[in-house]
């Protein structure tokens, strides 16, 4: 019993230091994607196209730290919306395109047909035809098991044909 008192001042300064404030500002944690792109969103607003760039440059390391679909879906989106008023869109699209193909991987890997759908969806509005039939053999055969899944592939598939502009054009 005594050696426990003998020890206790010694505890006691030892965790007084490990408690001991650094003088460090912690860390501010990181910004979540949505943030972020609602900061794309007002650089945006404000025509400020290099801002959104720079801005877009952190959530698309967001987007790809996550590795979630629905993040690179969001990012590609976003993108996008840079394109609508910079001087070179077409540029944009084309970047975007590679980002809505990794979603879509992503989504294949993680066997989610809403968002092989919801890409193969993106992929339709910006004419992808090619990315739109990759998109509808992968939701086919996440669905393979399912009737109402195939029904929904399948109303899906013709309702985003319309989309696309024909074949040859």
């Amino acid at each position: 019993m005594k050696g426990s008192w003998l020890l206790a001042p010694v505890l006691v300064s030892v965790l007084a230091a490990v408690e001991a404030p650094t003088g460090r500002v912690p860390a501010e944690p990181k910004a979540p994607l949505m943030v972020v792109l609602q900061r794309v969103d007002d650089a945006l607003a404000e025509k400020d196209v290099d801002a959104a760039v720079r801005t877009w440059n952190d959530a698309y390391r967001a987007a790809l730290a996550s590795r979630r679909w629905e993040h690179f879906v969001a990012v590609g989106d976003a993108y996008r919306r840079i394109g609508e008023i910079a001087v070179f869109p077409a540029t944009f699209d084309t970047k975007a395109r590679e980002i809505y193909l990794s979603a879509l991987w992503r989504a294949r890997q993680e066997e989610s047909l809403d968002g092989v759908l919801r890409v193969s969806e993106a992929l339709a509005a910006l004419g992808d035809g090619a990315g739109v039939e990759q998109g509808v053999r992968i939701a086919e055969a996440l669905a393979s098991l399912d009737s109402d899944a195939q029904a929904d592939v399948r109303a899906f598939a013709v309702r985003v044909a319309e989309l696309l502009p024909p074949r040859g054009e």
